[in-house]
């Protein structure tokens, strides 16, 4: 198993610009040159924004989380804003409006997220992080304030020539006014940062280009200084398709929305063409460790050994080693090379709702489940597997097609159902 890797940031780069450029993390930027002196300099305060349009945050999120804990380790001061007001509106879509959530909603999301966030910074030393609320400057704001105050540094051409903004107005669905004005609200974030904290620097996904420039252009607009921003690729697979999303559903930090095991599984099942990449951006291994990775990618691909040192290390890092050890137990006992009776009942539940799964009477017969689990085609199929020894309950063979779910020892009302080395199903007998 590989060791736990402390963040750390990597002395085998000159500056932090230089390493968070080898790790593919900068997409779009304001002034290159600027940048990387100005984050080889002084610390400074720089700032990224989480909205909360959901309970939790997901892995386009940790993208900027990551970014985050590495600026901050090269000494720079964190904030991290999550936006109890522009989450009650929320950036535009592509394709459509949001819907709009209750604010007492909005307001407990916050508190999720605000935890969330805090687990990757640090709030000790000269360079502390805080967390910060939009809410707080923008609920005593007036209509008539919000308008002669920062209204009037925006022009309405150059916002309809934001990607966010022309997409949808090339689309049936158009775009409201509320929507179309979240990034002036995003652009006046910034200066209210950089008045409070001295912020220069805004951080997000490549997506939000325009609404990460409106504040570096209200600042030089109305503060007459520099401030930069720093745009990070949307990560996608090799064949092009959107990382972290499968038939529309994210992968998420909260363990209750996606769990350790499943966590753990997605980052295990990476590709070869992507691995590298994801252990450039997802971890803190240093640079020599995950050229040596590439390395064995090439030559002993049949090892997936790094595929596992990005699952250890990932799943590590947003939900504990306890969490990943439970995760590797459940993977290694489902299969037959571990103690299934080991596992604690939440662990191989989670397991088994990845799963192919069914939930059943204990007096079904197994070879019924093995058909309705999808993991024969028939009840005859099934009959014609347990006779060649290749099903198991719990990792014992079957010996008898009549068998049903009462003859064995189930785990907390719950079997693991196996045909052959590698097809499982999860059977809930109630």
């Amino acid at each position: 198993m590989p060791d736990v890797t402390t963040p750390a940031n990597d002395s085998t780069f000159d500056d932090v610009w230089e390493e968070i450029t080898w790790r593919g993390l900068v997409h779009v930027s304001t002034n290159p040159d600027e940048l990387k002196q100005l984050l080889a300099g002084e610390p400074i305060t720089f700032y990224c924004g989480f909205d909360p349009t959901a309970p939790s945050l997901h892995l386009g999120n940790l993208v900027q989380l990551l970014l985050m804990r590495r600026l901050q380790l090269a000494g720079h001061r964190p904030l991290g804003l999550v936006g109890g007001s522009t989450g009650l509106i929320g950036d535009p879509r592509p394709t459509a409006e949001r819907t709009l959530n209750d604010e007492s909603v909005v307001a407990e999301w916050v508190g999720y997220l605000q935890a969330q966030v805090a687990r990757f910074l640090s709030f000790d030393g000269d360079n502390a992080a805080r967390l910060v609320n939009n809410l707080d400057w923008t609920a005593p704001l007036s209509a008539i304030e919000f308008l002669r105050d920062i209204g009037k540094h925006f022009r309405v051409g150059t916002m309809l020539k934001k990607d966010a903004v022309s997409a949808r107005l090339n689309s049936d669905a158009g775009i409201s006014y509320t929507e179309f004005s979240y990034q002036i609200l995003q652009g006046m974030d910034f200066r209210e940062l950089y008045r409070q904290y001295g912020c220069v620097l805004q951080t997000g996904g490549s997506d939000q280009w325009g609404n990460l420039t409106s504040g570096t252009d209200l600042i030089h607009k109305s503060e007459g200084v520099s401030a930069h921003a720093i745009g990070t690729p949307l990560i996608t697979n090799s064949d092009g398709t959107k990382f972290g999303k499968s038939e529309g559903n994210a992968v998420w930090l909260d363990p209750t929305m996606t769990s350790p095991y499943a966590f753990y599984q997605f980052w295990l099942n990476t590709d070869d063409a992507d691995v590298i990449d994801r252990l450039k951006v997802f971890t803190f291994l240093p640079r020599t460790e995950i050229e040596r990775l590439a390395g064995l990618v090439e030559s002993e691909p049949f090892r997936r050994e790094s595929q596992k040192v990005l699952a250890w290390e990932v799943t590590s890092l947003v939900h504990g080693e306890d969490a990943t050890l439970s995760a590797i137990a459940a993977s290694e006992a489902l299969f037959g090379q571990g103690d299934l009776t080991a596992l604690d009942s939440a662990t191989l539940e989670s397991a088994l709702r990845e799963l192919p799964n069914t939930t059943t009477a204990p007096s079904t017969l197994i070879v019924q489940a093995l058909a309705d689990t999808g993991l024969t085609a028939s009840v005859s199929e099934a009959r014609r597997a347990v006779a060649q020894g290749g099903v198991y309950v719990n990792n014992l063979k079957v010996a008898d097609d009549q068998a049903t779910f009462e003859s064995i020892d189930l785990l907390a009302g719950m079997a693991v159902l196996r045909r052959g080395k590698k097809t499982l199903a999860g059977v809930f007998v109630e």
